[in-house]
């Protein structure tokens, strides 16, 4: 890893208040995956954020907007955030919401399909529509007129804007991971790869 997570006790004051707000926060809304050590330091994205906050701050708080404002059925969210970890390759992505996605309603062939990068026959509407949006744009090619319609079609404008912002925040989220050589918890560091082993470690 080349961004080490950062345990709070090595904090300075004022980064220590950003990683309270982020702990706090990734407790409540980001569940099903371990995101924090035993000593406090949070894993996975949010250890670059840290350990470089000048910018990290502000890719925090876009994270924190895709999840406030998150109105697109769950497992097209998914659906559209596995696309992006496997266009990427990213190995904590793929980790954490291959948890997700199958809480969220996918079953674990879709979701190991998707996670392989491969586009499952079964999907429905809501999740064709995703996965269609997120292989394009995580592929770094231009979005048809004909994928976007069907996008509106199946989620309206508004939220066409959220899938479309969501997997540029995940395409930055998976930069961040690839880039920094992020561990997969259970695998490196010790930690345990069973959100539950975390909780009986000590997690709030």
């Amino acid at each position: 890893m080349r961004a080490p997570p950062f345990p709070p006790a090595q904090m300075p004051d004022d980064l220590r208040t950003l990683n309270d707000e982020m702990a706090g926060y990734i407790s409540e809304h980001l569940k099903g995956f371990v995101s924090k050590r035993e000593d406090g330091a949070l894993v996975g994205p949010f250890a670059p954020m840290l350990r470089f906050p000048a910018f990290g701050r502000a890719a925090w708080t876009y994270t924190k907007a895709l999840i406030d404002n998150s109105k697109l059925p769950k497992p097209a969210h998914e659906v559209a955030i596995l696309v992006t970890g496997a266009a990427f390759n990213s190995r904590y992505e793929l980790y954490a919401h291959e948890r997700v996605g199958e809480a969220a309603g996918l079953s674990a062939e879709k979701v190991a399909a998707i996670a392989a990068g491969q586009r499952p026959a079964d999907l429905s509407e809501e999740e064709a529509a995703a996965y269609d949006v997120a292989a394009v744009l995580a592929g770094r090619r231009q979005l048809p007129a004909s994928t976007y319609d069907r996008a509106v079609r199946a989620f309206g404008e508004e939220q066409t804007a959220e899938l479309i912002y969501l997997v540029g925040g995940y395409c930055l989220v998976s930069l961040l991971l690839n880039a920094y050589d992020m561990s997969v918890p259970g695998r490196e560091e010790g930690l345990p790869d069973d959100p539950e082993e975390e909780t009986a470690g000590g997690r709030p």
